[in-house]
């Protein structure tokens, strides 16, 4: 045998030798993603992506976020809240390699501490200055609640008016309309609510406490449509790794918006739809002006559909600009703040993580 055929035959037999040994079939092996991969924005049939923040940054962008500092006009935001609103890094900052999520995330903290005036710290960020959408578009953000668990704390993904009549310095709330894509609460951990605040009358743009409309929807985290009843207070805390509850994990929240309606959806299950106009829910066209709301069942699943905010010809809501909301609070009582006053035992720091928000234009 020669030199050169031994070296190859021995060559032959180390190679078989190490697959045997091994037992694996190299060409079988998947390409291993490196630890930095980030997953692209979906792309959804007949939408562009126009608007987008996916936290992976070393720090928040502040051209594209406004952080918001204080306690509201009335020093409570309106809903009796109990915290003050920072724009430390202890209340708002980005989150490096979070678990299930592409890269960084953005956190909101809420804290118990003696800061300023209040026992309770907070953070608030929007995009008032930044960015504005109305009908025709698609807004989602992918948010997980992880320490949203006891009654008082909660976290909300919402919009509030960029538009107002050319008449007036300022709209009032609610004759401005707001949209809430994300309202969540430990006290009712098991459901997100998603839902339309507006006005019965103009009230030449003053606020009336009378003057106020709701229509809202629940969904179910474990039955992934709405409920067959409302949920109430109870169930707290649940298990951190419980996937009936909105503490368990991350979904997806989407407001898709169109000319003539509204259309909430978690993890692509829609489950509430808002008409803007008298009659047009149920398909019978005829107004009558109790703003008529129902469970129906679409396509095997329970979806709520209301009607009529559209009350007053001095201004139509939900036909313009909205701007983003991301806000984390602490509760101060029962009767006004959405999920109830905060709990002696509740656990602190409380964080809302979000992996992203995205936003597209319908083509």
């Amino acid at each position: 045998m020669s030199k050169r055929v031994a070296i190859f035959v021995l060559l032959f037999l180390l190679f078989n030798s190490c697959q045997k040994k091994g037992s694996v079939d190299i060409k079988a092996v998947p390409p291993v993603v490196p630890p930095s991969y980030i997953p692209p924005p979906a792309v959804y049939p007949g939408y562009v992506l126009v608007w987008n923040d996916e936290f992976n940054g070393s720090a928040i962008d502040l051209t594209k976020w406004t952080i918001e500092a204080g306690t509201g006009l009335n020093g409570d935001f309106g809903t009796g809240q109990l915290d003050r609103a920072t724009e430390r890094s202890e209340n708002v900052k980005i989150a490096g390699d979070m678990l299930n999520a592409g890269g960084g995330c953005l956190a909101l903290i809420t804290r118990k501490e003696t800061y300023v005036d209040r026992n309770f710290t907070s953070a608030r960020l929007n995009t008032g200055f930044t960015g504005s959408y109305g009908p025709g578009y698609r807004i989602e953000a992918r948010i997980w609640p992880r320490d949203v668990r006891y009654k008082g704390q909660g976290f909300a993904f919402w919009m509030m008016p960029a538009e107002k009549p050319p008449n007036v310095a300022s709209i009032m709330w609610p004759q401005g309309g707001e949209i809430d894509i994300m309202e969540y609460t430990g006290s009712i951990p098991g459901s997100n609510l998603g839902s339309v605040h507006y006005a019965w009358s103009w009230e030449n743009n003053l606020y009336q406490s009378w003057n106020h409309g709701h229509q809202g929807a629940y969904y179910s985290y474990k039955d992934k449509e709405v409920p067959k009843v409302n949920p109430g207070y109870g169930g707290w805390p649940v298990a951190a790794e419980d996937s009936t509850a909105g503490s368990g994990g991350f979904h997806i929240y989407r407001l898709d918006w169109f000319s003539e309606r509204l259309e909430f959806v978690i993890d692509n299950n829609l489950y509430h739809i808002h008409y803007f106009n008298d009659g047009a829910a149920f398909n019978n066209g005829i107004p009558d002006g109790q703003d008529q709301a129902a469970v129906v069942n679409t396509d095997g699943m329970r979806v709520f559909k209301s009607e009529n905010s559209n009350h007053f010809p001095e201004w139509s809501p939900f036909e313009h600009n909205f701007y983003i909301l991301l806000t984390a609070g602490v509760g101060g009582n029962d009767n006004l703040t959405y999920g109830g006053a905060i709990t002696q035992d509740a656990v602190f720091p409380c964080s809302t993580f979000i992996d992203w928000i995205r936003v597209y234009k319908r083509q």
